[in-house]
C-alpha cells in the first residue's frame, strides 16, 4: 500500500468535521493589517467629527438649567404679585417666595420649597425695578460676574 493510499485511508476513519483542511481548502482566518488599520482611520475621524459636539453638552446644559430655573422663579414672582399687588422689594428679595418674609402681611404662604442656586452654585440675583424689565432675574453665568460671552454670559429673565 503507498503512502498516499495509507494517508486517504486513515482520513477516511476520521469525521469530517475533525479532518485538516488542505492548504488549497483553508480560509483566512483573521482580518489583514491594511483591514485593521482602514477601520482605525474611520474610527478615529468619526471620533475626531463628534467628540467635540459632546463636550460642549455639560455647558450647554448648565445654561438650559438657569434658563428652566430663572423661568420658574419668575412664574412664582406672578404669582407674588396677584397675592400681594407688587413684587417683592430689593430688601425682601427672592426670600420673599419662600414665605417667611418677618413682618410681611399674609406672607405666610410659600411659592417656593427651596431656592434653588444657579447650575454654577451662585445664588440667583434680584432686581427691583429692574433693567431689561419690571423685575430682573438672572444668574452671572459660568466666571460669576456681569456681562461675559459664551458660558460667562449673563443668563436672564429677558434672554430666551
Amino acid at each position: 500500500m503507498s503512502s498516499c493510499t495509507k494517508r486517504n485511508s486513515v482520513l477516511s476513519m476520521i469525521p469530517p468535521a475533525v479532518r485538516p483542511i488542505s492548504n488549497a481548502g483553508r480560509r483566512q482566518l483573521g482580518f489583514s493589517l491594511i483591514e485593521v488599520m482602514v477601520v482605525v482611520v474611520i474610527v478615529g475621524i468619526l471620533a475626531a467629527l463628534i467628540v467635540p459636539n459632546l463636550m460642549d453638552r455639560p455647558d450647554q446644559a448648565r445654561r438650559v438649567a438657569a434658563r428652566q430655573d430663572i423661568n420658574t422663579l419668575m412664574q412664582a414672582m406672578k404669582l407674588y404679585r396677584l397675592d400681594h399687588g407688587r413684587y417683592p422689594t430689593p430688601e425682601q428679595g427672592l426670600q420673599a417666595l419662600l414665605g417667611n418674609s418677618a413682618g410681611q402681611p399674609g406672607s405666610g404662604r410659600a411659592y417656593l420649597d427651596h431656592l434653588p442656586t444657579d447650575p454654577w452654585g451662585a445664588p440667583y440675583q434680584y432686581l427691583n425695578p429692574g433693567v431689561h424689565g419690571e423685575i430682573d432675574i438672572f444668574s452671572f453665568g459660568a466666571d460669576g460676574r456681569a456681562g461675559g460671552e459664551g458660558n460667562d454670559a449673563d443668563i436672564g429673565s429677558w434672554t430666551h
